[in-house]
Parts: structure tokens; sequence; C-alpha cells
């Protein structure tokens, strides 16, 4: 056993002829949810270390990112909303390059401007009662993509108008498990798996396995889940199966399409495979809120992707 600051730690022999390493599973508290790395590594001394500084790098990022901290780097700047251009951070500039691409490309289906909105439905979620016609509206007025202003030689962003709020739930915990992996493999650990939530990037497979088992929803042949191995890749999974409301007999999801102010009602699960978290998490953000019928005009845009999707008729009572 070995021992990080976190939850758990477990740790099972598991060795192959070509390699001893062992498997290794910590498990911290960060972004709001369980972050878990499981690792294979020749000596625990050497598991520990990794995982230490790939924790570190993600606590860091929280701080960076984070829209429940008022000291984050990405709340300091939202307070600063209608004033001129704020000097960023490369990590939270990256973030905002992604997510602007994306933005651009999804025709405002991903926008991480939605905070605002976000706040209203997530009050709705605790109180069970729909958000005020109203004060949707106002918040509608502080959303908007095209809001954010990227300099990309000084490093600089500008959110054109006061009030507005960013939110980065639909894509840094995406790029949290990327930069993780990086740390991983900096300290010799290059079979790994990095979770947070619905977000799994993973490098190299375990030891004599041609990649990491994942249970992935919608993937079988009948619409059901299936295990598939993957290996140096990112799977993301975004839909309403844990976290949404029922008022009136209407099931809300905790997604809300940025370019009306709504949460979800089709109940849509969609799973992105993509090269690194900082595409497959806001990606299969985007796949929730769009029509079926541009989905695939969609994804055509990103070579290499691969989708599951499944989209739910009716609302649940």
């Amino acid at each position: 056993m070995g021992c990080l600051v976190g939850r758990c730690v477990t740790v099972s022999d598991a060795s192959s002829s070509q390699e001893q390493l062992t498997r290794f599973t910590f498990t911290e508290y960060h972004m709001g949810i369980d972050a878990r790395l499981t690792v294979y590594a020749d000596t625990q001394s050497r598991a520990e270390k990794a995982c230490r500084a790939a924790f570190d790098r993600i606590g860091a990022l929280d701080w960076v990112m984070s829209d429940y901290r008022k000291d984050s780097e990405l709340m300091k700047l939202c307070a600063e909303a209608g004033e001129p251009a704020v000097r960023v951070s490369p990590d939270l500039f990256k973030v905002l390059q992604k997510a602007e691409e994306v933005s651009r490309r999804s025709e405002g289906a991903f926008d991480v401007t939605v905070g605002p909105l976000v706040a209203l439905w997530r009050a709705s979620r605790k109180s069970g009662v729909l958000p005020n016609p109203a004060e949707l509206e106002k918040a509608r007025g502080l959303v908007g993509w095209e809001k954010v202003k990227l300099d990309d030689c000084g490093r600089t962003v500008q959110l054109a108008v006061s009030g507005m709020k960013l939110d980065l739930g639909g894509i840094a915990k995406g790029y949290a498990c990327d930069e993780a992996r990086k740390v991983l493999r900096r300290h010799g650990v290059t079979r790994a798996l990095v979770e947070m939530g619905g977000d799994i990037v993973v490098s190299g497979p375990p030891p004599g396995k041609t990649g990491w088992t994942i249970r992935v929803p919608n993937a079988g042949d009948d619409e059901g889940p299936k295990d598939l191995d993957f290996a140096n890749c990112a799977v993301s999974t975004s839909g309403d199966t844990e976290q949404f409301v029922i008022i009136g007999g209407v099931q809300y999801s905790h997604v809300v399409d940025p370019r009306t102010g709504q949460a979800l009602t089709n109940r849509a699960q969609a799973t992105i495979i993509a090269k690194e978290g900082l595409t497959s998490d806001p990606l299969s953000k985007v796949l929730t809120v769009l029509g079926e019928d541009k989905h695939a005009s969609f994804l055509k845009k990103y070579r290499g992707v691969k989708s599951y999707l499944r989209v739910l008729k009716g609302t649940r009572e």
C-alpha cells in the first residue's frame, strides 16, 4: 500500500513477462469530483512521485479555471468584464482559444460565456422551480462567444460586456486530464489512465494488453453499453443520466443550450473519442446540444474523431 493526499489508494499486482510492472490506483478530489489515476510503474516510489506531481498539476489548473473559487484566475478575469483586456496565463489562454474554435465551428452550441444561464438553472435544480423568464432574458444578454476577445500576440482576453461570467465546466476537465498524462510521462510512467468524471485520457496500454478497457454507452449493436479498448487517446461522455431535475413532468438536463438559454430536454448522451481531452470534452457537449440533423456535418470538421450518440425521445415522468 502507498498513500497520497486523497480518498483512497489501491495496489494490485499485475506484471508481465516482458515488463515487471505493478498497477497502482490513486484518487484525490479536484474540480468538484474525484480524480482517479491508474498507472503501471516499476516501483511504488516512482508511481507515488509521478501521481503526486500529476495531482499537483490538476490542482493548479483548478485554481486557474474554477468558477466556484472567487480568487481563481478565471473569476478574477470575470471581475474585469466590460473593462480593458487582461493578460492571462498560458493555460487559461489555451483553453479559451480552443473554446472559441469549438464555438465557431458549432455555431454557438458550445459557449463558455454561458455562466449566467448555468447559474440560474443550477438554482432551479435545487429549488425545483423553473427560472424566471425575465431573469433568463437578462442572462441571455450576457451570453455570446463573440463577446470574448482574444489577442494571441499579447495573450490577453477582454470580456466585452460587464456582468459576463465564464464557465469552463465543459472543457477544463478534459484539459486537466491531458496535462496529468503529460506529467506522468515526464516521470517515466507511460502506461496510465486519468479519469475525471465523464472524461478519461489514457496513454500506453496495460502490460500484455492492447488497450485500457472502458465501457462506452451506446456503443453496442443494440445501442446499449459495450466494453472497448483504448490507448493513447481521450474518451469523453456527456449526457443527463445523473444531473437533471424534473419539473412539471419534464426532465431538464444540467446542460444548457447557450443559443436559447433553455436546459436540454432531449435526453441526449454522447461519447467522443479523440487524441486529447481538450477536444473530446467540449465536442461531447456539442453533440448533446446540436440537433440530430447537424451532427454529421459538425463532426466532419474534426478529422480522426469518433462518436457514439443516442437521443432519447420524449421526457421522463
